[in-house]
């Protein structure tokens, strides 16, 4: 089970000697996940490609699982903040057009990150852990779509009548997926075709208007 707790030693290396080792590791997993899977790594694959011996490991996790979270959550920092700018009610930024870069930043973002993403598929397909963390995760993306959507209702430029959190869990919930198909399933769509696609249907879904 990962570990999830804040005041975890092990999640914040005392040394500069430690933080490497330990960065060193995540790089290593995201490396062996990526290639063989979550069932089918070990941690002495993991610890063999990061150079450092295998009971170093438990110095920094717990777990296979445990250093999984770890290799997500960077992927996660990676994929949220290339994602919606933080646009404010006063904006003069055309709505339309920060949606499309938003949708563009997370399908490059995902591209990037879309072995990974089959690893965390397989993951929470077993662990129900690991599908509560993925839960929660995803519940920072709606926010924050959430939180541009009271934006734009505010403006007077979205449908009024829509629940901010409900649409937003929708509209990424969608987006999320066809990444997941394109770039993880490997279904052959342009991106440039991609982004006008869920941008369009994000622009109909929340009603936007112009100014």
């Amino acid at each position: 089970m990962p570990n999830t707790s804040d005041d975890t030693v092990r999640s914040r290396p005392l040394t500069a000697r430690g933080a490497r080792t330990r960065a060193a590791l995540i790089v290593a997993a995201r490396t062996v996940f990526e290639r063989d899977g979550f069932n089918d790594s070990r941690l002495t694959d993991i610890t063999a490609e990061a150079g450092c011996a295998t009971g170093s490991f438990y110095t920094y996790f717990d777990s296979k699982e445990d250093i999984l979270d770890a290799v997500l959550e960077g992927a996660q920092e990676e994929m949220l903040h290339p994602g919606m700018p933080h646009v404010q009610p006063e904006s003069d930024d055309d709505p339309t057009a920060v949606i499309e870069a938003a949708n563009r930043a997370y399908f490059e973002a995902y591209r990037r990150n879309a072995q990974l993403m089959l690893v965390r598929e397989q993951v929470s397909g077993i662990s129900p852990e690991f599908r509560e963390i993925r839960r929660r995760r995803g519940q920072v993306f709606a926010e924050r779509n959430a939180k541009h959507i009271r934006d734009l209702q505010a403006r007077g430029l979205a449908d009024p009548d829509l629940d901010p959190l409900h649409a937003a869990r929708a509209l990424s919930g969608m987006v999320s997926r066809m990444a997941y198909h394109c770039f993880g399933l490997g279904d052959d769509i342009d991106m440039d075709e991609l982004v006008f696609t869920a941008t369009r249907l994000w622009v109909n879904a929340i009603g936007l208007r112009k100014e």
